[in-house]
């Protein structure tokens, strides 16, 4: 149940998820840390646009960063970010083997028709 008083910082979280640039990091970040550079290369993005998402990621406190000398090192800060991941990535798998299984049942019937 989502708390009347958390909503505008959920909407914060799933706005800074709504990306599909933004789930790119992640998945990339999930691996480890990473600097904007590795990041680019890992996401085949520009690094100002990778900048611009880790600065919304990091706003909605999904991702922080780490200094190096001149280097800036991001990791996920929330875990729970990931299991939201994977809990909507299973959602979509277990739909697909769904509707495949009904694409493959709906054809047997029709042949099975076709056949009498």
């Amino acid at each position: 149940m989502i708390d009347p008083q958390l909503i505008p910082q959920v909407a914060a979280r799933f706005k800074a998820l709504s990306d599909e640039g933004r789930l790119a990091l992640l998945s990339a970040l999930q691996r480890g840390e990473k600097s904007v550079g590795e990041l680019a290369e890992a996401t085949g993005r520009s690094q100002p646009n990778v900048s611009q998402h880790l600065a919304s990621l990091t706003h909605a406190g999904l991702v922080e960063a780490r200094r190096d000398g001149t280097r800036v090192f991001y990791r996920i800060a929330d875990p729970t970010v990931l299991r939201i991941c994977d809990a909507v990535c299973d959602s979509l798998a277990a739909r697909a083997r769904e509707e495949r299984r009904q694409t493959i049942e709906s054809r047997r019937r029709r042949r099975a028709g076709g056949e009498r």
